[in-house]
């Protein structure tokens, strides 16, 4: 095992323990899958895998929704961590970069020349936030903030702020509009925009259903 792969074993390890009462949408199964969906885009674009591996296991090991909206915590947690491995300064500061601009709620705040590395990390957590895993997702977050599921007369709020969007208690069928159904035609790569086509397609499936069975039909 070379000095990579030890880094990443360790990474691991760390953040399971970060996530071990994490709520189930944003637990370490979730980081598992970005990491992988992480390594599956990089294999198409040339980057740095040790900054998309280590950024992808890192992004969400303390999500402000879940730490009364600390957007420094991951930060500083993934410092003290990253520091800890003995790398470059360089490459601790790449990690940190992507894990501050990788939210759905900051886009459009970026106005450096984006590298890769963000691109890639960023596309595959957006990809585990659609299709399947997505809905499943979403609707274990609704029931943990004990949202409405659905309400006819709450229209989804499609200028929604940052801040809004960040003390937002709408209904989970919102939130599609909101953020779901926009985020296929928000991914950087061409792989991401591939593997998006599909769930996309079937979260519109899903809400035709739903709708259907909502109204009885």
């Amino acid at each position: 095992m070379n000095i990579s792969e030890q880094i990443i074993v360790r990474t691991i390890e760390f953040v399971k323990k970060q996530l071990h009462n994490a709520e189930a949408g944003h637990d370490w199964f979730h980081t598992e899958r970005v990491w992988k969906l992480a390594r599956k885009i990089a294999e198409k674009e040339p980057s740095d895998g040790l900054v998309v591996e280590l950024a992808a296991l890192l992004h969400d090991i303390a999500d402000p929704k879940f730490h009364e909206g600390n957007e420094t915590l991951a930060l500083d947690l993934s410092r003290e961590f990253l520091e800890k491995q003995k790398l470059e300064n360089n490459l601790v500061e790449q990690v940190l970069f992507i894990i501050k601009n990788i939210s759905f709620k900051n886009k459009g705040e970026l106005t450096t020349v984006r590298p890769i590395e963000l691109d890639i990390v960023q596309d595959a957590d957006r990809l585990d936030a659609i299709g399947a895993i997505g809905v499943a997702r979403t609707f274990n977050f609704g029931g943990f903030k004990n949202n409405r599921i659905y309400d006819p007369e709450i229209p989804p709020d499609l200028m929604i702020s940052k801040e809004e969007y960040k003390k937002s208690n709408g209904t989970t069928i919102n939130h599609f509009y909101e953020k779901l159904l926009l985020l296929k035609d928000l991914m950087n790569t061409e792989t991401a925009r591939t593997i998006a086509a599909g769930r996309h397609l079937f979260m519109e499936d899903f809400l035709t259903q739903f709708y259907r069975e909502w109204n009885v039909e």
